[in-house]
């Protein structure tokens, strides 16, 4: 079963920092790609972030320069995937997600998501 928890959420002023973690088990990073997703009030979902075991990292061009995605395996179906998050920016509000992605970039391949860990940047 494939199961996504993230933590790291928190309240941040402009220009600090977050790490987001995410625990993703059940699958093998070469089935899929783990991605990070953002949700704010009133707005669709949308891709961050994402990397696979064979891919490199790939970042939408909103944080590039900001935002940095990397892994730590514990097993071959369980690891963390961090984000982590600089420079951040009042418009970087939103709930943040993690998601398995059947291609990493193709945000309409996610095939699951965790339940969200609220990032609130204040001017």
């Amino acid at each position: 079963e494939v199961q996504l928890v993230e933590s790291g959420g928190g309240l941040v002023q402009a220009g600090g920092s977050l790490r987001l973690s995410c625990v993703a088990s059940g699958f093998g990073f070469d089935d899929y790609a783990i991605g990070w997703f953002r949700q704010a009030p009133g707005k669709e979902r949308e891709g961050v972030s994402c990397m696979s075991g064979s891919d490199s990292a790939y970042y939408e061009d909103s944080v590039k320069g900001r935002f940095t995605i990397s892994s730590d395996a514990a097993s071959n179906t369980r690891h963390t995937v961090y984000l982590q998050m600089n420079s951040l920016k009042p418009e970087d509000t939103a709930v943040y997600y993690c998601g398995a992605l059947s291609v990493c970039g193709l945000w309409s391949t996610g095939v699951s998501w965790g339940q969200g860990t609220q990032v609130t940047v204040s001017s």
